[in-house]
């Protein structure tokens, strides 16, 4: 039996309702979730002060159980600037080039590629290290720039970033947010990821297929920038060929440390972290030479600004949420709850249990939508704290299956707003390709929505 609900509890779900208004508005979140954590600190502390504490305390929280996959984010771009500015990245990825023989063939080897490599370098740096040397490939053979668009954006921003298994920051949040490990979120989330990315990159392919046949989409030329004068030559050809050689295998070997040592979580990106730090430092030493101190630390600036103007917005939305669950007790203090309280999410969920039947295929439905609407301010990210809150919530009605749950409204919410329906999140994928964004999010819309339609069906059956 769970404890009666109190004030502060009403509040909690005032403002989550306020939230997802909002993002179904297109209109930032961040100032809502500040003003929710003090109005429900001063509610349970009855102090002002302890309540302007309380609001510095949950982003001190918030960043620390963030710290290390916003870290993460920050050296894989820092690094991935590096492969770019020496060329390594051109040299590894060149070879593929010879098996785009035909626009479909393009199409997949495309989507494969940044698949594979969106899982180490995340979508955003993935698209700049690809785009630049496949794009003249793909359109020698009669893929249109909109078709290269969508392979990297569907491939990247869609299965990579939603399934996010070898960085772990997307599973790490719904699932801190839900009160599981990442592992079963991870777990949960493969046959749901397998699902979309097939029923999506299929139809999106039929379709992009069926209008090139009729002639209403033709390749173009990307338009070449001017160049701004003689760039320098850091590596000579022999050794970016090393280097694109070693970089991969590198990669490859903390996969297979991963898979050996079952290192999931934290230590599967300390791991992939600490490898693309020493990477880094010895690329930046041996391309530089001389500058090659000063240079390491413009790289890592450079991936330090990029991490934290992602991550920025996250902060204060992840730590509105972590209120809900554990970090109540870290940011307020265990005197704060009211009597026998299992944290405000617990509270809500049981208390949801006892009052309406609540049905697997429900639970599935709310899920998804709830994902898909915090997807729609363009992050994909701030709002998966709140599908994990929710998967929660229905966990204590159905009594399993919150895993599933969790993974589903992840999905949901990272192919939304990760960058394959929000315009203003395709720019990356759109800009590269010489095409509109508009005009991609329109070409994504039908695969998409149908993909989360049969998606939703199989974790019905999963739960």
């Amino acid at each position: 039996m769970g404890v009666e609900l109190a004030l502060i509890h009403w509040i909690y779900v005032l403002f989550i309702g306020g939230i997802i208004l909002l993002m179904a508005l297109r209109r930032d979140t961040s100032l809502l979730c500040i003003v929710g954590v003090f109005i429900i600190a001063i509610i349970s502390t009855e102090s002002l002060t302890n309540s302007v504490s309380g609001v510095f305390n949950s982003f001190i929280y918030a960043i620390g159980e963030l710290l290390p996959t916003i870290l993460i984010i920050c050296i894989i771009v820092s690094l991935s600037k590096v492969l770019t500015d020496t060329g390594i990245n051109d040299v590894m990825v060149y070879p593929f080039t010879k098996m785009m023989k035909t626009p479909a063939l393009s199409f997949w080897t495309i989507g494969i590629i940044m698949m594979v490599s969106s899982w180490f370098f995340w979508p955003s740096p993935g698209v700049a290290l690809l785009g630049a040397v496949l794009l003249p490939a793909a359109l020698r053979v009669g893929l249109p720039g909109l078709g290269v668009a969508m392979a990297m954006n569907l491939f990247g921003h869609g299965i990579a970033l939603s399934g996010d298994y070898v960085i772990q920051a997307a599973p790490k949040l719904t699932a801190d947010a839900a009160g599981l490990p990442v592992g079963d979120v991870i777990e949960a989330s493969i046959p749901l990821v397998i699902t979309m990315g097939l029923v999506t990159t299929i139809t999106a392919f039929y379709f992009l297929r069926r209008d090139m046949k009729r002639g209403t989409l033709k390749p173009e030329l990307p338009v070449v920038p001017e160049a701004e004068g003689e760039k320098a030559v850091l590596l000579s050809s022999r050794q970016k060929k090393w280097f694109a050689v070693l970089v991969p295998l590198l990669f490859l070997v903390d996969v297979a440390a991963m898979a050996a040592f079952d290192l999931q979580g934290g230590d599967a990106t300390s791991l992939i972290g600490g490898t693309a730090i020493v990477i880094l430092i010895v690329l930046t030493l041996f391309a530089h030479k001389s500058k090659g101190l000063e240079e390491t630390t413009s790289y890592l600036i450079k991936g330090f600004q990029f991490g934290f103007k992602v991550f920025g917005p996250v902060i204060p939305i992840a730590a509105f949420f972590y209120l809900g669950d554990a970090g109540f007790a870290a940011i307020l203090g265990d005197q704060a709850l009211p009597k026998g309280s299992a944290g405000i999410v617990n509270d809500l969920g049981t208390a949801l249990a006892g009052a309406i039947p609540i049905t697997k295929e429900i639970a599935a439905i709310t899920v998804t939508g709830v994902g898909a609407i915090t997807g729609l301010d363009g992050s994909g990210f701030s709002g998966i704290s709140l599908v994990g809150s929710v998967a929660q919530l229905f966990e204590h009605s159905i009594e399993s299956g919150a895993a599933t749950l969790t993974a589903l409204g992840q999905i949901a919410a990272i192919w939304v707003g990760g960058g394959t329906l929000v315009p203003w999140a395709l720019i990356p994928a759109a800009a590269i390709c010489n095409v509109s964004p508009f005009e991609l999010a329109r070409r994504n819309l039908v695969p998409v929505l149908i993909g989360l339609a049969v998606t939703t069906i199989v974790a019905m059956f999963i739960i």
